[in-house]
């Protein structure tokens, strides 16, 4: 019984041992990043860090933290952020997020409120911590652009998962979006969207590590868009393509658009100004001599071609393409 006893008390001597030292260099190192950012002119500031958990767990709260990017012009500060991890499984981490947060860009300002919102990240056990699979859910969460009505929703969920190399599958879906639109523009619809949710495959130029945040972020370089959907009352829209990224974050390959009940959607453009009715009136014109080519006065399909830097429909140009880059 004695050398049971024995055994017992110098096991938990050197896991007590363990954990010290654990949490000494789990602090030491939030220290040693944050210090590192500033060196290198970010703004990376917090008012108090406390490392608890004993025995099984690294618990990590920073209080008031504020990251800025001088050379993205990005920005986010919230009241606290919470970082667990097992103290046997240190590259398993849980981030908890406070109900209110800010994240500034160098055209806007977001405010950030939400309930419940926690990501879960599980990272390669070595010093590059590249990312194996990460997800982020959020309970009611509500973005509001500095100026401008808030957007909301009832539910987030994001998964992300690494396929190999640098590829990466992403499931995202939105459950009671409520768009941020004047009242008299949406008075014909449902609050909230039945559906917003996409499927995708992206590559990027390397994969996701801590040196994403340190140096530089990852390019996309391939877009495969399984399928991504969007239901507002009788507004359906659906899209899937798959488009390739030059180092000019130039799109090439193709996107098919499925659009039920599309003049709705130009009626929704129309009450809500976002062209003038010239140029909506042409659009519809078009887009009524496509539908009855295809066979179908209410339903769209639209193959939309990437190449040259324009966005094509068949032949024609009809949009300069947008660079696809993550600043």
């Amino acid at each position: 019984m004695k050398k049971l006893l024995v055994v017992i008390v110098v096991l938990s001597s050197l896991w007590a041992g363990y954990w010290l030292v654990g949490s000494s260099a789990a602090k030491s190192g939030f220290e040693s990043w944050f210090e590192a950012r500033r060196n290198d002119g970010w703004q990376a500031e917090y008012s108090d860090m406390t490392l608890r958990g004993f025995p099984s767990r690294f618990d990590t709260t920073l209080t008031e933290p504020a990251l800025a990017d001088p050379n993205t012009g990005l920005a986010w500060e919230a009241p606290f952020l919470q970082i667990f991890a097992l103290s046997y499984k240190p590259h398993h981490i849980i981030t908890a997020f406070a109900d209110t947060q800010t994240i500034r860009t160098p055209k806007q300002r977001y405010d950030i409120a939400s309930s419940g919102m926690r990501a879960s990240m599980v990272m390669e056990p070595n010093t590059d911590l590249a990312f194996n699979r990460a997800n982020l859910v959020s309970e009611a969460l509500t973005i509001t652009p500095d100026g401008h009505e808030p957007t909301g929703l009832e539910g987030l969920q994001v998964a992300l998962t690494r396929v190999e190399g640098a590829e990466y599958r992403v499931a995202f879906n939105a459950d009671g979006l409520t768009p941020a639109l004047p009242k008299a523009v949406t008075s014909d619809l449902p609050a909230t969207l039945a559906a917003f949710r996409a499927d995708a495959t992206l590559g990027f130029s390397k994969a996701w590590d801590i040196s994403a945040l340190e140096q530089g972020r990852p390019q996309p370089r391939l877009i495969k868009l399984h399928l991504a959907e969007a239901k507002w009352g009788d507004l359906q829209l659906e899209a899937a393509g798959e488009l390739t990224v030059d180092r000019a974050g130039t799109p090439t390959g193709k996107l098919t658009i499925k659009a039920r009940n599309w003049r709705e959607i130009i009626a929704l453009a129309r009450a809500a100004q976002a062209a003038p009715d010239g140029l909506l009136d042409q659009v519809e014109q078009g887009l009524s001599l496509l539908a009855q080519l295809n066979g179908n006065a209410e339903t769209l399909d639209i193959p939309l071609g990437f190449s040259g830097g324009f966005i094509k429909l068949g032949p024609v140009p009809i949009s300069a393409s947008p660079r696809l880059f993550i600043r």
